[in-house]
């Protein structure tokens, strides 16, 4: 393709060379370069690709786009936003493959996930191939590839869009994380439907605040044909301001969809779900108040894409679990382990009392704090574990550059007055290996932080750490 073609839809001029020039790939790691590809020079996160602009030449780049003038060997087009560029760039390169299927977005701090895999699952019963992007990992069809990220950079968004679209999707569901909104990511898609979860106390390493983080996930419902919103959560009513046609869901508010006569059980939920006429008996076998709410959402978009209730009743009803969310791993021991992704205050409050809801008995959580993240959830976390639980193991979670011993410490300052029910283990290991030891019949062990993750991030590595394997190890 040439470059004329590829920045067809791109607000640029050209500062050196000529766009007549067949370009390759597209590419924003310089390192990843190889000859006749463009290096898009990306700012944001950390890093500014405009740093690497030498070494991507070096590499073979036969053009860079860029958002200022630089001193380079080969054609410069020189752009107001680099990330706007790529995002544009990208959906023509792979000849808009968005335009070919039609797009649910889900957007909030908890909930994206399971709410992602609940939806599919329902319209894989109906029968329609449906792709799906999001944390754990991609999805066509049956197909599973293994995920980058929540939400990918344009060029990968794109590629995957294209396999979809070949491979006969005619719906994708995707998780939209907030910096991939805000960094133009999902750029020119046009959502059948957005679903907002919740928000609560997350990403403010790089949000300035709340009501910042707020502003980015309200960019999805500004791209929707009609929205999805949770009703009870405080920031509804930011993320209804950016849309138009609207529904809410909830089960404390006056919702246009709602969940009554709630059952909980250790084997899910059952409720019937209330919207308009419909007034029809779901069950999902997923425990816990916060998988009613995961459900309503669920439902709410299957219905605005035209489902029957019986459609989606019957769906529902067979929906599996998600890796690494309330997970019960296999031991064969007197207790139960669980595996859980929760890693903020509200995902660490959700679980607890959802779990309660079915213990027999104790309740020991072993969970840390990711590092190089905001510090002041670290505190709250403690201090809900240790009001919610019987006990608490705190340990190291993706201390990434930071001192796993300092977080271990900042998560204690939450837990004044609770000494007697708490240990501190660094190595998160040997904090496992103390919770199952002290676990007795009908106790849950719930380990709280990595789900679905096989890693931990330390000092900048990723080291392979699958706790499902340790605990094998442990146990053996």
């Amino acid at each position: 393709m040439k470059l004329k073609d590829l920045l067809k839809d791109v607000d640029y001029r050209l500062h050196s060379g000529t766009d007549e020039i067949e370009i390759g790939a597209i590419k924003t790691d310089s390192r990843l370069v190889k000859k006749g590809d463009i290096f898009f020079a990306l700012t944001g996160l950390g890093s500014d690709g405009h740093n690497y602009i030498k070494k991507a030449e070096e590499n073979g780049a036969a053009a860079i786009v860029a958002e200022h003038p630089v001193e380079c060997g080969v054609t410069l087009a020189v752009t107001e936003n680099s990330r706007i560029a790529i995002a544009k760039a990208s959906a023509k390169y792979y000849s808009h493959p968005s335009k070919e299927m039609k797009f649910i977005g889900v957007t909030g701090t908890n909930g994206k996930t399971t709410v992602t895999h609940i939806i599919k699952q329902i319209l894989d019963l109906k029968g329609i191939k449906t792709g799906l992007i999001g944390t754990n990992h991609y999805l066509i069809g049956d197909e599973e590839l293994d995920s980058s990220g929540t939400t990918p950079e344009a060029p990968e968004l794109h590629e995957l869009f294209r396999k979809m679209a070949d491979a006969g999707c005619k719906y994708v569901v995707m998780e939209n994380s907030s910096h991939a909104l805000d960094l133009n990511r999902c750029l020119g898609i046009e959502f059948e439907v957005g679903v907002f979860t919740n928000l609560t106390e997350d990403h403010l390493n790089y949000h300035k605040d709340m009501d910042d983080y707020a502003r980015a996930k309200s960019i999805l419902f500004s791209m929707s044909k009609v929205s999805v919103i949770n009703g009870d959560d405080s920031y509804a009513k930011v993320m209804k301001k950016s849309a138009g046609k609207c529904f809410t869901y909830g089960i404390d508010s006056k919702a246009d969809m709602k969940a009554e006569n709630i059952n909980y059980s250790e084997r899910g939920v059952i409720f019937d779900w209330t919207f308009g006429g419909s007034n029809v008996k779901m069950r999902l076998s997923i425990p816990g108040q916060f998988s009613v709410y995961n459900a309503l959402a669920g439902i709410g978009a299957c219905a605005c894409l035209g489902l029957s209730d019986e459609e989606i009743a019957k769906g529902l009803l067979i929906v599996r679990g998600v890796k690494g969310r309330a997970e019960v791993v296999n031991t064969n021991t007197p207790y139960t382990v669980m595996i859980d992704y929760a890693h903020t205050p509200d995902g660490i409050e959700n679980i607890l009392g959802a779990v309660r809801g079915f213990a027999k008995k104790k309740i020991i959580i072993v969970f840390g704090c990711g590092g190089d993240r905001e510090t002041a959830k670290r505190p709250k976390m403690g201090g809900i574990a240790a009001r919610l639980a019987d006990y608490c193991v705190v340990t190291s979670d993706n201390p990434r550059t930071e001192n796993p011993e300092s977080i271990v410490k900042q998560i204690l300052t939450g837990m004044v007055g609770y000494e007697y029910k708490y240990r501190a283990i660094v190595d998160r290991t040997e904090a496992i290996r103390f919770a199952l030891s002290i676990a007795g019949e009908g106790d849950i062990v719930l380990l709280a932080g990595k789900g679905h993750e096989t890693y931990q991030d330390v000092a900048g590595r990723k080291i392979d750490y699958d706790e499902r394997e340790i605990i094998k190890q442990i146990l053996a």
